[in-house]
């Protein structure tokens, strides 16, 4: 590999922009020089050995700059960060630029071999790991400092002199993906394999969860109809649908990550070697020498981010749960106020203002969460995590905590403290409903009519412009950098997160709470493919082999809602009246039952391969391949 990086030349006849970067006005000339002379220096001097070219409009250099690379450069690119391609014998392996003629529809002038998204995916990774060397400042700004092993990106964009840096959208392959995607109503599958090819393996795996977990939430919102109509206030038979309802938690949980393996295999990503990740881009501290790999990049002391974490990070997230149960009794001493008010007047208006508490409090959970998502970011990011899989995984920890009690903590207070199973049904119906309300329309619909409002005042911008390459490129250059940032999935797993547990946690209560989820991941699948291709700036791709750690807290909320609904069965009328005598007998025989239940899930997780078996042969047949190959060495 590095003898290939010698003979690298960086002159490309046909300049092809992959992605975009935007300075600030009014920077400063050395600045620009030096920066762009970082991007296109040869690797061995410490630069990305990219190609860089300004973007000249009618205004003329707006100090925004297209990136490119050579073909060379790319497949080089592709080596260094692990891309997995089919072979010609139909097998997946990692791509190397010795072996890259055994590789399916390779050729020395097929530029389409990698996929626009894995040629700007490989453009990112060069730009950030530019790092600072010698460097105590960047040039023209003696207040941005630098030292060795410092992002140069980070620092730029912290410092405010880089204002973004995003893939150009393929307005060709864009068209089509929206005509076959969400350009007309049909009932199908999405096309995976398509959105993978230009969004991406993690933003096309979570589309490909939604369709799933879509599919899987029928068969729980058919079974649910008929006992909301004709079985209300009848336990007995809520504890079929209940048992059912546990059952089919585990079971789907299991199945995806078979249906996960076969997809992530055939996109490559599960054989990708994710080990010696490289630092994130945000990770700082004194250039040093990993003892693993032997490169040199930036080290920091594992004690002082367990201080951050345990003396800063968890007091703050114990304070912020505090303040939501505070923010619950409020809400509760709304609903006396309602009720009250309710009993004394008995009209039409008064039976509307019972469900006003649960509108607000709905509204209130949002807005906390969003307001304690950011400060997640701001602690997560502080607290210097190495890898950008170790920062995603303490974030995602934070918010789910918080999201959990915040969501959550209302109905286990109603269903355990009041024991009142009117309410909770109410509250519940009322929080699912609005919940999806609201996150349509912030997602969605909002962002839609605000980039519609600006596509218009950019058609009138440019309708008076010709129509040659170079302005067409300004034009869509001008309408991408103006549009929203997608940043990334954390908040659409949330929601389906949320939704899962509105579903499984209290399903013998509410049975249309899946009927509603289906109904509303239907319209979310559609208004998410178009927030996608119109709303916001294409995302860079990024590789993985599964949904990560969201695996894991689906799982937990499933054996969460195995105890919360067979502690509401056994408060039941009907089951209490089985044991008249002994509620001592009563509290054993639920714990049994619970206990019960969850062995069976445990043995069912256990039974259900993760991967098919054909999958596990591919990748055995690979490991043994690997270990002849070294025993010849």
């Amino acid at each position: 590999m590095a003898e290939s990086w010698s003979f690298l030349d960086t002159f490309e006849p046909d300049f092809r922009p992959l992605v975009v970067i935007e300075l600030a006005k009014g920077t400063k000339e050395e600045t620009i020089e030096w920066f762009t002379k970082r991007i296109v220096d040869k690797k061995a001097n410490g630069g990305a050995q990219l190609l860089v070219k300004p973007l000249v409009t009618e205004n003329g250099n707006e100090n925004i700059y297209l990136v490119g690379a050579s073909h060379l450069r790319l497949l080089l690119g592709a080596e260094s960060v692990g891309l997995v391609k089919e072979c010609n014998d139909n097998s997946m392996r990692t791509f190397t630029y010795s072996t890259r003629k055994t590789f399916k529809d390779f050729a020395d002038d097929n530029h389409n071999f990698l996929t626009m998204a894995e040629c700007q995916y490989i453009i990112k990774h060069e730009l950030e790991n530019l790092r600072a060397k010698d460097e105590k400042m960047i040039p023209g700004y003696p207040q941005a400092k630098l030292y060795p092993g410092k992002s140069i990106v980070r620092r730029l964009l912290t410092s405010g002199i880089l204002i973004q840096i995003f893939p150009l959208h393929d307005r060709e392959e864009l068209k089509k993906l929206r005509h076959s995607w969400y350009g007309r109503v049909k009932v199908g599958y999405q096309p995976l394999d398509e959105i993978r090819c230009y969004f991406g393996e993690t933003i096309a795996l979570y589309f490909g969860f939604l369709e799933y977990f879509t599919f899987a939430l029928i068969p729980m919102a058919v079974i649910g109809i008929p006992y909301y109509v004709f079985a209300w206030e009848d336990y007995d038979k809520y504890v079929m649908f209940a048992t059912f309802n546990l059952l089919w938690s585990t079971v789907i949980l299991e199945v995806w990550k078979r249906i996960c393996a076969i997809m992530t295999y055939r996109w490559g990503t599960l054989l990708m070697k994710r080990q010696f990740e490289e630092p994130r881009s945000g990770f700082h501290g004194v250039l040093g020498i990993n003892p693993v790999t032997g490169r040199e990049e930036p080290v920091y002391s594992s004690i002082k981010r367990q201080m951050r974490i345990y003396l800063v990070s968890l007091p703050f997230v114990c304070l912020c749960l505090y303040f939501s149960l505070h923010v619950m009794m409020i809400y509760f001493d709304l609903e006396q106020w309602a009720l009250d008010y309710h009993e004394e007047n008995e009209s039409n208006f008064s039976s509307l203002m019972l469900f006003v508490p649960s509108i607000i409090y709905a509204v209130v959970i949002e807005i906390m969460n969003r307001i304690y998502r950011y400060a997640a970011e701001f602690l997560t990011s502080w607290e210097n995590h190495r890898l950008e899989s170790s920062y995603q995984n303490h974030l995602i920890l934070k918010v789910l905590v918080f999201n959990f009690l915040n969501c959550f903590a209302s109905l286990f207070y109603i269903a355990f403290v009041l024991v009142d199973m009117k309410l909770l049904r109410q509250s519940l119906a009322t929080l699912l409903i609005t919940s999806q309300i609201l996150n349509q329309f912030a997602e969605s619909l909002l962002p839609y009519w605000l980039q519609k409002r600006h596509k218009k005042r950019m058609k009138k911008h440019t309708c008076s412009l010709k129509t040659d390459k170079d302005l067409s490129l300004a034009g869509q250059v001008n309408l991408e950098k103006e549009m929203g940032t997608y940043f990334g999935t954390f908040d659409d797993y949330l929601e389906l997160f949320l939704q899962f547990g509105y579903v499984s946690l209290f399903s013998c209560v509410y049975p249309l709470a899946a009927v509603f989820a289906v109904l509303n991941n239907i319209t979310e699948i559609y208004s998410d493919a178009l927030k996608m291709c119109r709303v916001y700036k294409r995302p860079f791709a990024e590789p993985t082999a599964n949904i990560g750690v969201w695996q894991l807290a689906f799982e937990t909320m499933s054996v969460i809602s195995v105890v919360t609904n067979c502690i509401l069965i056994g408060m039941s009328p009907q089951v209490n009246a089985l044991f008249p005598d002994s509620k001592m007998d009563l509290i054993l025989t639920v714990a049994l039952v619970e206990h019960l239940l969850l062995a069976i899930k445990f043995i069912m997780a256990f039974v259900i391969p993760d991967k098919p078996r054909d999958i596990q042969i591919k990748l055995a047949k690979l490991e043994f391949e690997s270990l002849e190959a070294l025993k010849q060495q």
